[in-house]
């Protein structure tokens, strides 16, 4: 089989396609064909020693769709069955996504009935599941006020989708002003210019979803309601640290992060059973195919096309 393996952090030229054996089953783990996987940015950063954690070599990845190709000694699945994988060590602790099989530990293999083709399956895992969990994280009631910042992102446009199924009134922010009438035909009710890290608007709202990170969070604060929450799940600043961050702005307000780490198959379950009540999609803004992975990642860097980048295994 194919497989893009990284033996030390660099540049695009570090992933190399070689041929690998397919993995065998093990007592817990299922061998999965993969079909595609969408390409992030974090996965760059990944790839350039950003991820401490990281030991090369690695195939990294961090999510993927594709089907049941050998069950572990233990596993509920079957051979042929469709499934999707994300996070879970994926890419990071294990071997993941950039190849064209993987051994995939059975509580990380989440089954989908999803009629679509592999990519349109692609655009979901990852960021529909982050925003779902994010929106669900704010407790909001179907007519309140949300608003997504860094609503351009796949995530937040994913956000966008799921937050008008659930009845919410959605505004979302672009520091490109050419960007506004695309978010609103993404399904937002409105769109508001980011500049300089505040936005350009009066209007304080139920929730706030940040994809852009710590420098964006105080203003972000101060445009929640009272009774509000703010949900952290972006550092598309790339600063982890807030600095000079005074607590008491917090008051009558709360502040909360989600992230994937964790996968619960309800939560999927949830999530697909909106995707097809609703018809929900993002733009897929190119795919690529596996011996492609170099440009893919020059891409996901350089566009500044709305929606997912894919890579297409098939």
């Amino acid at each position: 089989m194919r497989a893009i393996v990284i033996d030390q952090p660099g540049s695009p030229d570090v992933m190399k396609l070689v041929d690998r054996p397919i993995p065998q089953p093990t007592k817990n783990e299922s061998v999965m064909r993969i079909h595609a996987f969408g390409v992030h940015r974090y996965e760059v950063l990944t790839r350039e020693g950003g991820s401490p954690s990281v030991t090369f070599p690695r195939v990294i990845g961090v999510e993927a769709v594709g089907e049941i190709a050998a069950v572990s000694d233990n596993s509920p699945l079957k051979v042929g069955q469709k499934v999707i994988t994300m996070m879970g060590g994926l890419g990071r602790e294990v071997d993941g996504s950039y190849q064209d099989y993987a051994l995939i530990n059975d509580q990380h293999l989440f089954p989908v009935t999803y009629t679509g083709d592999w990519v349109s399956l692609a655009q979901y895992p990852e960021n529909f599941y982050t925003a779902i969990g994010a929106i669900k994280s704010l407790g909001l009631k179907a007519g309140q006020t949300l608003l997504v910042r860094g609503g351009t992102t796949a995530v937040g446009l994913a956000t966008v989708q799921l937050a008008k199924a659930y009845g919410l009134n959605v505004t979302a922010t672009t520091r490109r002003e050419t960007m506004t009438d695309a978010l609103v035909e993404n399904g937002a009710d409105a769109a508001v210019l980011d500049v300089k890290n505040a936005l350009q608007t009066e209007q304080s709202f139920d929730g706030i979803v940040d994809m852009v990170g710590t420098i964006t969070l105080t203003n972000s604060i101060a445009h929640l309601n009272q009774g509000g929450h703010v949900c952290l799940i972006g550092l598309l600043s790339g600063e982890w640290i807030m600095k000079n961050f005074n607590p008491f702005i917090l008051a009558g307000k709360t502040l909360t992060v989600f992230d994937s780490t964790e996968v619960k198959p309800e939560l999927v379950t949830e999530m697909f059973d909106l995707i097809a009540k609703d018809q929900l999609s993002i733009p897929i803004a190119k795919v690529f195919k596996l011996d492609e992975i170099k440009a893919a990642h020059e891409y996901v860097m350089a566009s500044r096309e709305l929606g997912q980048v894919i890579v297409d295994n098939d």
